[in-house]
């Protein structure tokens, strides 16, 4: 793999499962991190490359400053599922960081969000992830195709969206990846994946173009 340079990286997201193990990864690597939280206590990293701040993630006057100057925007953001009423987290997150991109001139982002967002794309799944799983979730994955499909609507902003299964909370590994462009692997026989190999995978992504403007759902093999 190519080597990658150091950038400038904010990561959104960053006190959640999956951001911090891309935080500290990213930091392993070299590069310059600007974590961007609500709850900037929560994350307990300390190093001389790491800057925490406060920011609103559903607006764009709250995220411009931490964007400016910045090389690539990497998203964790996550919702809970709701039975009640619809999941707009992901969408209107995104409208913010979109628009706030433009107005600091970043244009590249890569956000995660998962396997079966299209609603036709889990008809050949395990019954159990079918019947059970997916209706359980489907507000989360409706509202992540939103913002797929947002972000397919954007011609200027250079965007990646890494679909991985059910995440698990495991270090990364020095497994290889399977990959697929589209909503889930079809050689893939497991149903999840490490926290640690997608930030890991996201990474990657710094040093190619090969994903660029594209949803590409992975699992490790």
């Amino acid at each position: 793999m190519a080597e990658t340079l150091s950038m400038k990286i904010v990561i959104l997201g960053a006190t959640g499962q999956t951001g911090q193990y891309l935080v500290n990864q990213a930091l392993q690597q070299g590069h310059a991190v600007t974590a961007v939280a609500r709850n900037p206590g929560k994350l307990s990293v300390h190093h001389e490359n790491l800057k925490v701040v406060e920011a609103d993630i559903f607006s764009e006057d709250s995220l411009k400053p931490h964007f400016s100057g910045q090389d690539v925007v990497m998203s964790c953001l996550g919702f809970p599922a709701s039975f009640f009423s619809p999941v707009t987290g992901y969408s209107r997150s995104m409208n913010s960081v979109v628009g706030a991109m433009r107005e600091a001139r970043v244009n590249r982002i890569i956000t995660m969000t998962s396997w079966y967002t299209e609603p036709n794309s889990g008809v050949q799944s395990p019954y159990l992830i079918r019947f059970l799983l997916l209706p359980m979730i489907r507000s989360v994955l409706t509202n992540m195709h939103e913002m797929e499909q947002f972000l397919q609507k954007t011609e200027d902003i250079n965007w990646t969206v890494v679909r991985p299964p059910g995440l698990k909370n495991l270090p990364a590994s020095a497994q290889e990846f399977l990959t697929h462009e589209g909503y889930f692997v079809p050689d893939g026989s497991g149903s999840s994946a490490g926290r640690g190999d997608v930030a890991r995978f996201m990474l990657s992504l710094l040093s190619t173009n090969a994903w660029v403007k594209k949803g590409v759902a992975i699992i490790t093999k």
